[in-house]
């Protein structure tokens, strides 16, 4: 056999990968966001997704179209059937929407700092500053110490849940602003980095998985009704326009056949009185034919023919 055929043959023996693939489901975690699907991805068994990653836009996470610059990350932790579910881990905002922020005779103050929440979460956070002026390196130490001090208290008295909402609505960010404007004007204040460390207690808390399955089954047969519903009252009001058109040109017809009466006896009045008063311009051959077919006499003058017609 030519090398050429060995290569093709063996081709055709290979097994295709993506044929042995099938789809998971991604879906948030349980609190807060309540098993919601956030995406697909392909995989040969459920152990490859085991540590598999995923981004998101926070605006297509929530609908807040102000986080357009910040991507949201999870980390998939278990395989339930076809469903993939997932952790937080963390988010970064987008580095051009850093860029737009530092401008010349502005002062920029960056921090890394690491919490240990109250269940016990191993978390870091990178805030960026950015003031309205200019600043001393002994204001920006001061910055600093300030926003430092401000997340490890609302870190160490918070769950990691509460952290994860505080970080993703702005709240941890408009109390770093609120601490340090004590120091100096700032501009900005964002949290432009947050990464997951080490697990803590997972809290069992919100629904399970069956129920918003339950849910999800309920609101797709709901939509199939109300489709089903709009469907037949199209068809109804289609039915109605048609026997109503229907209806009209049968009254149309009607009228237009006593239009078409009224026209026949009119013009059978015209002949009639045609018939009177064109005795006089016939001929005496045509008056004796009208006698024939009447049954009467055809002899004497033509004013004899005409009262004989007239009579």
């Amino acid at each position: 056999m030519a090398k050429g055929a060995k290569a093709r043959a063996a081709a055709r023996k290979q097994r295709d990968k993506w044929k042995a693939k099938r789809w998971f489901t991604i879906r948030a975690p349980r609190n807060p966001w309540s098993f919601r699907v956030i995406g697909e991805t392909l995989a040969e068994d459920s152990e490859q997704l085991i540590g598999r990653t995923y981004d998101i836009m926070q605006n297509e996470l929530d609908g807040d179209f102000s986080k357009m610059h910040v991507q949201v990350v999870f980390r998939i932790t278990e395989s339930v059937g076809g469903d993939a579910l997932t952790e937080f881990i963390g988010h970064h905002v987008l580095k051009d929407h850093i860029r737009r922020q530092i401008r010349r005779h502005r002062g920029k103050v960056d921090d890394t700092v690491d919490v240990v929440t109250e269940d016990g979460y191993y978390v870091r956070f990178k805030p960026l500053l950015i003031s309205r002026s200019r600043v001393k390196s002994s204001q920006k130490s001061a910055m600093r110490a300030s926003a430092r001090e401000t997340i490890l208290t609302m870190g160490a008295s918070s769950t990691w849940i509460h952290l994860q909402k505080a970080l993703l609505d702005g709240t941890m960010e408009a109390a770093i602003k609120e601490s340090v404007s004590k120091v100096t004007p700032v501009r900005t204040v964002m949290i432009r980095r947050s990464q997951l460390l080490q697990s803590g207690v997972v809290v069992e808390d919100g629904p399970t998985l069956d129920e918003i399955h339950a849910e999800e089954k309920a609101a797709a047969a709901a939509a199939q009704v109300e489709e089903v519903d709009v469907l037949a009252a199209a068809e109804a009001s289609a039915e109605l326009s048609e026997v109503g058109d229907n209806d009209a040109s049968e009254e149309t017809s009607e009228e237009g056949d006593g239009e078409v009466d009224e026209e026949i006896q009119s013009e059978v009045t015209d002949t009639s009185d045609d018939s009177e008063v064109d005795y006089e311009s016939m001929t005496v051959s045509e008056l004796k034919e009208l006698l024939k077919e009447a049954g009467k006499p055809v002899s004497g003058k033509k004013a004899d023919l005409i009262s004989r017609l007239q009579e």
